[in-house]
Order: structure tokens, then C-alpha cells, then sequence
């Protein structure tokens, strides 16, 4: 088995979360100047492994000032297809050379208002099509926990730094998986937000459907609850129920439904199945009500969500000079991204239909939850890929039936716009993460966190420094 590869010290950085990072700086016990050499010193320590940074402003960290940020002094790195005055964003691609942003774009400014210190931008596979942040002609981001594994994706990068121990918070966003995905893949926690919880960037306002969600990667509950808080504080959409801060478990009995069958028809490998049931224990020893749960939605939704995904990297290819300049050359995108271009162009007429139910699966996923509270169910159908089973050098039908069949439980949050969020359960047999997802009704952010806090209590996360026997 491969060596772990982390940063975690002995330096003012330790094992310490965000929350109690933050702490530390506002007693005045460390500054904001030396977490962020530490991190820095983290970083470069593990980067020649992990390949995670795109791009790194180490020696003008960009120190937002917000000492009133719940995160005032933390050090952090945004998805690099968020804009960042003065920082080039090159969305996992080579086929365009970027200028730098001339601003920093809506949600990137409710993110710094927590007061983080940013440090750089991290790698995501080409514009954010795969769920595993690897290339076609460069070295993969891989998994801290065995670099001989993806780490997931989009939010590869981020995920990869954030267990690694170089920052204790990174960025990440959720166009049917990508913030869910890596964290189950790292061990770490992920909440994909009800849409129009935050504000969005300019990628995510150019969709047909609004697909993408903004957060966070963290190791710890409290900590993706304090982000939430505070970028409420930033903006709230008062057409949604506020959240607010969430300090623990609910008191109340949920009513949880198990589904373990995936929106593509297949059921998840024997050690992804075994970490559901595990937690649906702990649920129900907890005192909630667990039962089991059929698919409640028809796999054409599926095909309908794999058919927009491939229009959506059709227009990649259509756009990309208006969006990205002249430098824009369509025969240098991966063989990903073409071939989805290919496997829409074979089937655009079935685009407005395809448009149309996803619009409407809404009604279907809403009547879940007049039943139950919770849906608990698998983040993939099977267990970490290892690194070059995702990758865009495989030949583009194999690939597409492969990210189709992997990512078969995440979409449906994106496709309805409700929250989810992916909690780690332990380690299996090979030492690698797995992770369950945990979904809610639309705007029910509050009860996702609190069920987060009480399988956190019961059976604590992973953690990389921990010996295998732990």
C-alpha cells in the first residue's frame, strides 16, 4: 500500500480546524502572517506529490482584512474557475491562454468576506466535466490518503490540500457532484447548498439550468456550519428559510429514508453498501426512523441529466472565443470534453426534451419529503477509482459509461436544487475513504447539518495521522 502523503506538524497550523485556527488568531496568539507561512511551508512541502496548486500567490498572500470574518487569518485556496481580481482563470484547460480578472467575481467576494487569507487557486479538470481532477496531457491531482488514487472531482484539487493538512478550508462547487465526490473521496465533509442559498458566479449564470453550488471543503461539521453561517451574514436570499449558526445534533426524531439503488440503474460495490448500512445503524440507534427507500425517479432522468452535461461541454466548444478570448482553440480540449460534444451532437434533438424533465423532476423529488425528512444513500456506486480509470486518455465511450455509472446518486441534488451533503464514514479495506450523503428537502440545510454533527459524535472521522489500527 502506497504511503499517506500529508503536511500535519508540529507548527502553528497543528491539527487545528478552521473554527479553532480563527480562535487562535483573534486571542492574538498567532497572526495571520505566520498561518500563512505555514501553510505555505505545507504546501510546497506536499505539492511535488499532490500536483493540487494551479496557480499560488505565496509571496503576496492576499490578506482580505475582514478582521470581523468568523475566519479572520485562515488560510485558504478558491476553485480556479472562480474569478480573482489580478489572477488568471483557466477552468482545468489549456486551450485558452487567460488574461488576469479585472475583479473579483459575486460569490468569490462572499467568500473572502469571512476574513481568509487567500493563498492561490487549485486544479479542477477541464471545465469541470469529470469527477476526478486528472489530465490529459499533465501529472493528476491524486489522493493524499494513496497517491495511487483519484481524489475525485471537480474540487480535486482543493479536496487534496484540505486533507492533506496544508489549509483547513478550501473552495469548491457542485455541478452534479464535484464538491461531494472528492470529499468522499478524502475523508472529508462537503454541504452542496439549496440553489440561490448564495450568490453565483458568472459560470453558473450562463446555464440553461442553474446546476452549480458553491462551499466548502472541511474536515469537521462545525466548520462547513460556520461557513454557512457566515456567508449568510454576507447575503442572505430572503425568499429561503435562513439557516443560521448550527452547533449540534437535532433533538428532534427524523423520519430517514435508505435508498441504496442509484437514479442509473446500478447498486453500489459491497463496501459502499456496508458504510450506508453502518450509518443507517448509528441513525437508528440515535432514535430516528429508518426505513428503506425504492428509487423514486426514472432513469430517463439520468440519460436526460448525462445529455445536458454533454451540452454543456458542446457549448464549451461553441463559446469559447466569446468566452475566453481569441486565443480560444477547440482542438486542444481534451478528449473528454470533445467526445461529449460528440455524444451530444448524435443526439441534440432530444435536448428540449431532455430540458424539459429536468425542469419538472422538482415535483417527483419534493413528494419524497413528504415522507421523510431525510434521504441517506451512497455519494458513488463504488469505491475510490484508481488514478487513470476516470481519465480523459480513456477511450470517450468507455469514459462517459464510466462517469455516468460512478456518479449515479449525486446529480439529482443539482438537477432540483436541493441540498445534500457528503459526510466521511470510515476507511476501507485498501485504507481509503468512503463517504455517505445525507439529502434534504429543498432550503433544509439546518437539518443535513445537524445529522452531520451527530454521525461525526458517533463515530468520528478518519483522520490521515492516524495509524490504520485506530
Amino acid at each position: 500500500m502506497a504511503d499517506r502523503v500529508h503536511a500535519f506538524t508540529d507548527d502553528v497550523l497543528a491539527e487545528h480546524d478552521a473554527v479553532a485556527l480563527a480562535a487562535l488568531v483573534r486571542s492574538g496568539e498567532v497572526s495571520p502572517e505566520e498561518v500563512a507561512r505555514a501553510a505555505i511551508a505545507r504546501a510546497e512541502r506536499v505539492e511535488p506529490v499532490l500536483h493540487a496548486v494551479e496557480l499560488d500567490c505565496y509571496e503576496r498572500p492576499r490578506f482580505t482584512g475582514e478582521r470581523s470574518g468568523v475566519w479572520f487569518g485562515v488560510p485558504t485556496f478558491l476553485k480556479d474557475n472562480a474569478d480573482v481580481a489580478g489572477m488568471p482563470t483557466r477552468h482545468g484547460s489549456v486551450a485558452f491562454r487567460p488574461r488576469p480578472a479585472a475583479r473579483d467575481d459575486a460569490y468569490t467576494r462572499q467568500f473572502l468576506s469571512t476574513g481568509v487569507t487567500l493563498l492561490g487557486k487549485t486544479r479542477l479538470p477541464e471545465f469541470g466535466l469529470n469527477p476526478t481532477t486528472e489530465f490529459q496531457n499533465a501529472e493528476p491531482t491524486v489522493n493524499p490518503w494513496n497517491p495511487e488514487y483519484s481524489v475525485g472531482g471537480s474540487s480535486g484539487g482543493g479536496a487534496a490540500l484540505v486533507a492533506a493538512g496544508v489549509v483547513p478550508v478550501a473552495h469548491g462547487n457542485d455541478g452534479g457532484g464535484s464538491l461531494r465526490i472528492p470529499a468522499a473521496c478524502a475523508g472529508l465533509v462537503a454541504l452542496k447548498p439549496s440553489r440561490f442559498r448564495h450568490l453565483d458566479n458568472v459560470q453558473a449564470r450562463q446555464l440553461p439550468i442553474k446546476l452549480i453550488s458553491e462551499g466548502v471543503l472541511t474536515r469537521t461539521v462545525r466548520d462547513t456550519a460556520a461557513y454557512t453561517a457566515a456567508a449568510e451574514r454576507y447575503w442572505r436570499n430572503p425568499k429561503l428559510t435562513p439557516i443560521g449558526f448550527v452547533e449540534g445534533p437535532t433533538d428532534r426524531q427524523l423520519r430517514i429514508g435508505v435508498l441504496l439503488g442509484s437514479g442509473t440503474g446500478d447498486e453500489p460495490d459491497a463496501e459502499t453498501r456496508a458504510a450506508v448500512e453502518q450509518a443507517a445503524r448509528l441513525l437508528e440507534k440515535a432514535g430516528h426512523h429508518v426505513e428503506a427507500l425504492g428509487v423514486p425517479f426514472a432513469r430517463r432522468l439520468a440519460d436526460d441529466f448525462l445529455l445536458y452535461w454533454a451540452l454543456l461541454a458542446h457549448m464549451a466548444a461553441l463559446t469559447g472565443k466569446i468566452l475566453h478570448g481569441r486565443t480560444f482553440d477547440r482542438s486542444a480540449l481534451d478528449d473528454l470534453t470533445k467526445g461529449l460534444g460528440r455524444y451530444h451532437r448524435e443526439r441534440f434533438v432530444g435536448s428540449a426534451g431532455a430540458l424539459y424533465r429536468l425542469r419538472r423532476a422538482r415535483q417527483s423529488y419534493d413528494r419524497v419529503f413528504t415522507d421523510y425528512d431525510l434521504v441517506l444513500s451512497p455519494v458513488t456506486t463504488h469505491t475510490v477509482p484508481p488514478i487513470g480509470y476516470l481519465s480523459p486518455t480513456v477511450p470517450a465511450d468507455q469514459l462517459i459509461d464510466r462517469l455516468f455509472r460512478y456518479a449515479g446518486y449525486t446529480p439529482i441534488n443539482n438537477i432540483t436544487g436541493s441540498p445534500a451533503i457528503s459526510l466521511p464514514t470510515g476507511l476501507g479495506p485498501n485504507g481509503l475513504p468512503i463517504g455517505v450523503m445525507c439529502s434534504a428537502a429543498y432550503g433544509d440545510e439546518r437539518t443535513l447539518l445537524e445529522i452531520g454533527y451527530l454521525l461525526e459524535a458517533e463515530h468520528p472521522f478518519p483522520r490521515i495521522t492516524a495509524d490504520l489500527r485506530d
